[in-house]
């Protein structure tokens, strides 16, 4: 059985590649981006009621993902542990569909663009196509018993960042809180512990270098992106 389902939106981020992005939704709060409505669903009525909700699902689909596999290495756990795909939130699954929980900062029903959705915390890659939008619903979509299986001996990956004051001030300010918390959430892959290996991150419109030694992420560079 074939199922075909509409891209009725796709995300603006200042993520133009996969390094660095979250591996969950909420995990870095002052990242911001834009929901922006495909032209057939550029209709202000469809968000009626939608400023009342604080948080929103976003469906959306793994579209720089190709392929699946039953059995996956989640990378807070090292990349060396195999855990079945459906146990995990990996992208490579049989139908590559994305779930997060996202902060609703703001709905603009007349831009330029049509009706735009700016929200927060996103785990999202930029021009990440959506399928659907959702209310979160604190009564019903909150757990606080709910058991996180592996993930909840996953440990603590926040790292202290160093980026010296001068390569800050090259980045605008509406960006540093954004970057600061990604490079807090430490965006290497988590088999990867070689202190003198430089690493590149590009996040909205800059190309970020950086090594990592212990718990301190050093940051080495700052340029904009070709």
């Amino acid at each position: 059985m074939q199922v075909t389902m509409d891209v009725i939106a796709r995300v603006r981020s200042d993520f133009s590649g996969k390094f660095g992005i979250p591996r969950q939704s909420g995990l870095v709060p002052e990242l911001r981006a834009r929901v922006v409505f495909e032209p057939a669903y550029r209709n202000p009525d469809m968000l009626r009621g939608l400023e009342g909700f604080s948080h929103l699902w976003l469906i959306w689909n793994f579209s720089a993902n190709e392929g699946w596999s039953p059995t996956v290495r989640p990378p807070r756990l090292g990349g060396n542990q195999r855990m079945g795909v459906f146990a995990t939130r990996s992208p490579f699954r049989p139908n590559p569909v994305g779930l997060s929980c996202v902060r609703l900062v703001e709905v603009q029903p007349n831009t330029p663009e049509g009706p735009v959705l700016v929200i927060a915390g996103a785990d999202l890659l930029d021009g990440t196509p959506v399928f659907d939008i959702k209310p979160y619903v604190p009564y019903a979509d909150s757990h606080p018993e709910a058991l996180g299986g592996f993930t909840d001996g996953a440990g603590d990956f926040l790292l202290e960042v160093d980026f010296p004051p001068a390569l800050l001030e090259q980045v605008p300010e509406h960006l540093r809180g954004g970057l600061l918390g990604v490079l807090a959430h430490d965006p290497r892959p988590s088999y990867q512990h070689d202190p003198a290996r430089i690493y590149g991150l590009t996040f909205g419109g800059f190309n970020i270098r950086f090594r990592v030694e212990e718990k301190r992420l050093t940051v080495c560079q700052v340029e904009r992106a070709q």
